[in-house]
């Protein structure tokens, strides 16, 4: 059984507060410590992650110390994209946000709800899954088999 489970509306307010934790973590100037906006997102937040239909899909980890809230969340969602002779029905995966807490690193619980994420995408039909990876994650990434691109993003072939 899995550490991560799917989040449902209930965790909308924890995902972009953790999701913040991983922009400031990144020194990205213009965007760390940009907490104001979450409100706004928190409506159609709730409403993707109520629909278990939606391409969008999250999953999180809650921390045995810290009942109620997520320690850890990772969301992505499917593209449709034009086919490549690579990927002929042009679905692509793409991870946007993978978090843990500062108080809850290095338990496995990213790499939980990566996993959780990941079968998703697949059920999805996604041929392969983008990301962007920090420093920091990338030995995660890359232990799941994410190469790297000539650009910052990794690949994951499915």
């Amino acid at each position: 059984m899995s550490l991560a489970r799917r989040a449902g509306p209930e965790d909308a307010a924890e995902v972009p507060r953790l999701r913040q934790v991983m922009i400031d973590s990144l020194g990205r100037p213009g965007f760390a410590g940009e907490t104001g906006r979450h409100a706004e997102s928190l409506p159609l937040l709730r409403e993707r992650l109520a629909d278990t239909g939606s391409d969008v899909g999250a999953f999180v980890v809650e921390a045995p110390e810290r009942p109620g809230g997520p320690a850890a969340p990772a969301a992505g969602t499917v593209d449709h994209r034009v086919g490549t002779p690579h990927d002929p029905r042009g679905r692509v995966g793409y991870v946007f946000s993978v978090a843990t807490g500062p108080d809850a690193r290095h338990r496995g619980y990213a790499r939980a709800c990566m996993a959780e994420l990941l079968a998703r995408l697949r059920e999805r039909g996604a041929g392969h899954v983008l990301l962007t990876a920090s420093p920091d994650a990338r030995p995660l990434y890359a232990s799941l088999g994410f190469t790297r691109d000539p650009d910052p993003s990794m690949r994951l072939m499915l």
